[in-house]
């Protein structure tokens, strides 16, 4: 994206704002008219002094009245439209910016797992944060400034010629001069600048990977390591930098350097046209006054484009996080399932997250209403990205999955994700009170009801401990509380949901073999008229599934109940025995003793 390009897509995102930032482009506009009309009026007058002083006559208020009351006028114009442009451009840049914070935060949140496991937060962030920020700034300084300098270099500046075409030529030759400089170091600079905002991204993660993991940090005595690392981040960031501002330090110092040259170049050749009657004293001290303002309308433009060249990295990052399309979206007249009966089917599913190894493949089976499917298989055999497929975090590439009989790319993911819980092996808690995670699951709920839900997931105990009870704040990530603890309260939060479909992601993992018998108890009355699908390592804890679904490299190995896969002594019968579930590998069942669900199941 070019700095033109990037600088009008800035000015295109006022949004609702967009009447008001033309009404102050307009004011600009005025703003840039009276300040020619100034040295004009102050030539003019001396022109009319010298006239008369030449003639013999004698200066008096009546003969000068007009053209200092034209001059007072324009005088008060210029302060009332800058007060106008500066209150209003100050609360449409503020506004603007908050907005469009909110819209990249909305944005991001619905952008894919995929996109949030490649992308690190503190990036995504920092983006967000540096990113509002320079377009308020710009924003802000465009309607203050820059465009009535806009304004006044690139349609004023020719009317110059009207007045006197030689001073006129002059003066467009110096500016246009002093462009091309300008554009001479944006040329210079333009890759280091990028590269400059690639090391500030890695500071910012590496920041944001330190001090999310500050506990693994002293364990482990990193402390100087980290310093140590993010210190050669910033020596490589500055050794970036350093160039970049050498280059804008010659721009501004022959920017400034301009001002005396122009206004000494309109003094010498207005005075050579003078000696030979082509112009006036009034005339030279008129293109004066424009060299004046026009080198200081000049240094404003540099300044502020060497402030866009800075932040346009920034910008353009961005943009591209805006510009980003979820890969998961609602298509075009998606419907509100209501609340499901949560019948589910795989049909033919297939899914890669990079195109070329299979997580998931050619995976069938049909779940009725209230069933319980536990789901095992060793570690990275496609268990958890099956079901994260079916709450839609990915779509699959080849297949479909269906509720109640409904394709779920064809209803919106929100009423899709409002039937279905999920209780994730991290719990997953934000660094609010437990009242503000509990309503994740219900808005609404009560506190009748948030103390019902922890108290059917075991967490009765935990609460009498809160100082503050429902209001007790549990820190980033829930770090005040144990492992255990913030595992039962993210169960809570599912419960309180009471989604049809609840997915069980080794929710017991994190609890203790005491706490674990009692919740598989309430879990059991919960699952009572919902389907569920459990995900567990420890055979122990499905022995009541309805049926077990074995993973092996993305597709389902086996199928059947749990004395149905140890009697058929395959990959489940193994783990069973791993696991000291069962101590001889019995015999294989007969053919006509087989699970009547194999049936259903698709196998390569």
């Amino acid at each position: 994206m070019s700095l033109f390009s990037l600088y009008a897509r800035v000015l295109g995102a006022l949004g609702p704002e967009r009447r008001l930032g033309v009404v102050l482009a307009f004011a600009n506009i005025l703003l840039a008219a009276v300040s020619f009309a100034e040295p004009l009026l102050f030539g003019a007058l001396i022109d009319r002094l010298t006239t008369i002083q030449t003639a013999g006559g004698t200066v008096t208020w009546a003969s000068i009245g007009t053209l200092i009351g034209a001059w007072v006028a324009f005088g008060l114009a210029n302060i009332a439209i800058g007060v106008f442009v500066a209150l209003h451009a100050d609360r449409l840049a503020h506004r603007r910016r908050l907005a469009v914070m909110a819209e990249y935060f909305e944005h991001a949140l619905t952008l894919p797992l995929a996109y949030h496991t490649q992308t690190h937060s503190g990036r995504v962030l920092k983006v967000m944060l540096d990113g509002t920020n320079a377009m308020w700034a710009l924003w802000l300084s465009f309607f203050r400034e820059h465009c009535a300098s806009i304004v006044a270099l690139f349609v004023l500046l020719p009317f110059t010629l009207w007045k006197n075409w030689q001073l006129g030529l002059l003066l467009i030759s110096l500016v246009v001069l002093f462009g091309l400089l300008t554009a001479y170091v944006l040329r210079k600079t333009d890759r280091l600048q990028s590269s400059v905002e690639s090391y500030h991204s890695n500071l910012a993660e590496r920041a944001s990977d330190a001090l999310g993991n500050v506990p693994v940090i002293q364990s482990f005595t990193r402390i100087e390591a980290e310093v140590r690392g993010l210190r050669s981040t910033i020596t490589s960031l500055l050794e970036a930098q350093l160039p970049v501002l050498s280059w804008w330090a010659i721009a501004t110092v022959a920017t400034r350097a301009s001002a005396t040259l122009t206004v000494l170049a309109i003094f010498v050749v207005g005075t050579w046209l003078l000696m030979r009657g082509l112009t006036t004293v009034g005339e030279i001290v008129t293109f004066m006054g424009f060299a004046t303002m026009l080198v200081g309308r000049l240094e404003q433009i540099v300044s502020f484009v060497n402030f866009i060249f800075m932040q346009a990295p920034k910008m353009r990052e961005f943009f591209e996080v805006v510009d980003t399309l979820p890969s998961v979206r609602d298509p075009q007249g998606a419907t509100d399932a209501g609340r499901l009966a949560g019948a589910v089917a795989f049909e033919d599913v297939s899914f890669s997250y990079d195109g070329k190894r299979a997580a998931v493949r050619d995976v069938s089976f049909s779940v009725t209403p209230g069933e319980t499917i536990a789901i095992v298989g060793s570690t990275g055999s496609g268990k958890s990205t099956t079901l994260g497929l079916l709450h839609r975090a990915f779509d699959p590439q080849s297949g479909r999955i269906t509720v109640d009989g409904l394709d779920i790319r064809e209803i919106s993911l929100l009423s899709l994700r409002r039937n279905i819980g999920v209780v994730f092996q991290e719990p997953m808690l934000f660094a609010r009170s437990i009242r503000e995670n509990l309503t994740v699951g219900k808005p609404d709920a009560t506190d009748e009801e948030m103390m019902e839900a922890l108290d059917r997931a075991q967490a009765t105990e935990v609460m009498a401990r809160q100082p503050d009870g429902l209001d007790t704040l549990v820190g980033e990530r829930g770090r005040t509380l144990s492992g255990g603890e913030r595992q039962r309260l993210s169960i809570a939060r599912a419960l309180l949901k009471n989604p049809p479909i609840l997915i069980l992601d080794e929710a017991t993992s994190a609890l203790d073999a005491a706490t674990e018998v009692k919740l598989q108890k309430a879990l059991e009355e919960v699952m009572k008229g919902r389907t569920t699908f459990v995900i567990a390592h420890r055979l122990a804890t499905i022995r009541n599934a309805d049926r077990i679904l074995v993973f092996e490299q993305g597709q389902v190995l086996e199928m059947g109940s749990f004395e149905e896969l140890v009697a058929k002594g395959g990959r489940f019968a193994a783990l069973a025995r791993a696991q000291y579930l069962v101590t001889d590998k019995p015999a294989a069942l007969p053919d006509d003793a087989a699970s009547p669900l194999a049936g259903k199941l698709t196998l390569d």
